[in-house]
């Protein structure tokens, strides 16, 4: 056998006996390397010494040899790969059929479910959602309230106009809705309830916010009091916060409702007896109430000498401040995944 024969067959051997990539490549460089292989150096080291028929023989079992040390080695590659490609099948294959890990979800913001509480709580009695815009005609945002051009109430409010001539408003609260629901329903009974967003021009802080949810309801009804208007604060508050909590009523003054009131919760701290939470009055201030003023019932179409009715509002906000003992109200808008995972 002649050298080149010696060396193809020493190569083809232990390309045989390679098992992983890095011998394979040390088998190439040992008979195929430019500097120092075998078959590519050494084997034709001496070939300008011979004569011009040996050097040619010489020349052409050196590229055989060559050739077939290089088929060897992509064919071995080939097997690796394919024996690789099976090891992983065998143990990295995905089983279709078992349990997926579970995916992060996100979950309903804490001001919606607050809201969608208060709702399931008056639902339970009868109260239906009503709906409005919130871009408004002063009519309904104002005049229909009892609230004409020039009432001291209006600057309280600090209103969001869009035209120069102040009759298209953000609405500053839902109570519009109560008017539009008393023209759209028209005869009693009647019992709503309208959450929505409302705007204001408050300076942004802690305890205020330019733009907040509110949710106001309104009962018309023959023969409605005060007395019925307490009760259904007090049912909403204990089905909100517990049935420890109380709920007291001061009097006050809106546009809109005659005998007006102010209604305090409870303290969930001190429960009544003063703490650094309430500022050691023992209730926490929450919305405004009374009974609907004959004039907006006129102003919704309904007949104040038969009918009566009472109403009340507060911000969603200061509920779930209440409900979770929030500092503050930034907090709620602010989108900090560590919050928003508390609730």
């Amino acid at each position: 056998m002649s050298e080149a024969g010696r060396l193809r067959d020493q190569a083809l051997a232990a390309i045989a006996r390679a098992s992983t990539e890095p011998d394979l490549e040390a088998v190439e460089v040992e008979y195929l390397g430019r500097r120092e292989g075998k078959i590519s150096r050494q084997l034709l080291s001496g070939i300008a010494k011979l004569a011009p028929e040996q050097r040619a023989a010489l020349g052409q079992e050196a590229n055989e040899a060559r050739r077939a040390v290089e088929a060897a080695l992509e064919a071995r590659r080939a097997e690796q790969k394919a024996a690789q490609l099976a090891d992983i099948a065998q143990t990295e294959a995905i089983d279709v059929t078992f349990p997926a890990p579970p995916l992060p979800r996100g979950h309903i913001h804490v001001l919606s479910q607050v809201r969608h509480e208060l709702e399931v709580i008056f639902a339970r009695i009868g109260y239906t959602v009503e709906e409005g815009p919130e871009i408004e005609t002063d009519w309904y945002n104002f005049e229909a309230l009892n609230l004409p051009k020039g009432h001291a109430s209006r600057d309280v409010q600090e209103t969001f106009f869009l035209d120069e001539a102040e009759e298209v408003v953000l609405r500053t609260h839902t109570s519009p809705v109560q008017i539009r629901a008393m023209q759209r329903i028209g005869t009693p009974p009647i019992y709503i309830i309208a959450p929505g967003r409302v705007y204001r021009r408050d300076n942004l802080d802690a305890t205020h916010l330019p733009y907040f949810m509110q949710l106001e309801g309104l009962a018309i009804d023959e023969g409605l009091t005060v007395g019925d208007l307490k009760g259904t604060l007090l049912y909403m508050t204990q089905s909100l916060f517990g049935q420890e909590r109380q709920v007291r009523m001061r009097p006050h003054h809106f546009g809109y409702t005659e005998p007006s009131y102010e209604f305090d919760t409870m303290c969930g701290r001190c429960l009544g007896k003063g703490c650094r939470s309430c500022g050691g009055a023992g209730w926490l201030e929450t919305g405004g109430c009374g009974m609907v003023h004959p004039q907006v019932l006129r102003n919704g179409g309904i007949d104040p000498d038969r009918y009566s009715g009472y109403a009340w509002g507060f911000g969603i906000e200061r509920m779930a401040l209440l409900k979770y003992d929030v500092e503050d109200l930034r907090l709620f808008y602010e989108n900090d995944i560590r919050f928003n995972r508390q609730f």
